[in-house]
């Protein structure tokens, strides 16, 4: 396994944030993490990738506790897209995405090729010499998504690798949502390990191998999307009534709600 999380519990100010949390997820899987409000889902990630100190469990990355990593190794084999990734400088779009390269030394040329490949993946071709600080909401999302699928864009740059994204289509339309959930089924394919969080629960449905549900800091279901999204189990973690179909076309579960 690229990552697992073994029993994690966050603790802050006497409140559990993160209780008893275990998941695994191998090179080439995607799992999706879903959750109401303040379930614990952005903390969950801090977590797996250290910001936040334990207060029991582990968190084991390619065979090794993340602890014992020197960060500089982690940043070239982990990359990490917040919620929000504040930047106030006009840096082109280009720079902005080689900012995910930095902790390489593959030269160059070779990062200009990522640089490249990440922007065509994203659909940020034509920005690539646009100021960052001019683009829409939507526009700077799909840059910074760049940015850290070019700090995993090679195998050759370390090993294992990993992705945590926290709602990485929040802000895109219909058509930038498809489109980044299939760049990212292919960036997993190449051998990448993937954990995103969605508040869209049949876009995660649709895309993930696995998902993960909490509620209030703690697991409800973890398994396959069909086993996850059920009736039953989204009443729990969103306190809403729902109804749960199978796609017409890939039988993937579509939660319809009022």
């Amino acid at each position: 396994m690229t990552l697992q999380a073994e029993a994690i519990t966050v603790r802050r100010g006497g409140r559990a944030l993160v209780e008893t949390v275990s998941l695994a997820v191998a090179p080439g899987q995607m799992l999706a993490v879903i959750g109401a409000n303040g379930a614990g889902k952005s903390t969950l990630l801090h977590a797996l990738v250290g910001d936040l100190v334990l207060s029991a469990g582990r968190v084991v990355f390619a065979g090794r506790a993340l602890a014992d990593y020197e960060r500089s190794t982690r940043a070239r084999r982990i990359a990490f897209l917040a919620q929000a990734s504040p930047l106030a400088f006009p840096f082109a779009v280009r720079e902005v995405i080689a900012l995910g390269r930095s902790p390489h030394a593959s030269g160059r040329l070779c990062d200009e090729a990522i640089v490249a490949a990440a922007a065509a993946a994203t659909d940020i071709e034509h920005l690539l010499e646009r100021a960052y600080t001019r683009l829409s909401g939507g526009e700077k999302q799909r840059v910074q998504l760049a940015r850290v699928l070019a700090q995993v864009w090679r195998a050759e740059d370390g090993g294992d690798r990993l992705l945590l994204l926290d709602e990485p289509v929040a802000s895109l339309d219909i058509g930038h949502q498809s489109l980044i959930m299939r760049a990212l089924r292919r960036v997993a394919a190449s051998g990448v390990a993937i954990v995103f969080v969605a508040h869209d629960v049949s876009l995660a449905a649709a895309h993930a191998d696995c998902m993960l549900a909490l509620a209030e800091g703690a697991t409800v279901a973890c398994g396959v999307p069909a086993e996850v999204v059920t009736e039953a189990t989204l009443a729990r973690v969103f306190d809403a009534e729902t109804h749960v179909i199978a796609h017409p076309l890939t039988g993937t579960p579509v939660v319809l709600h009022d």
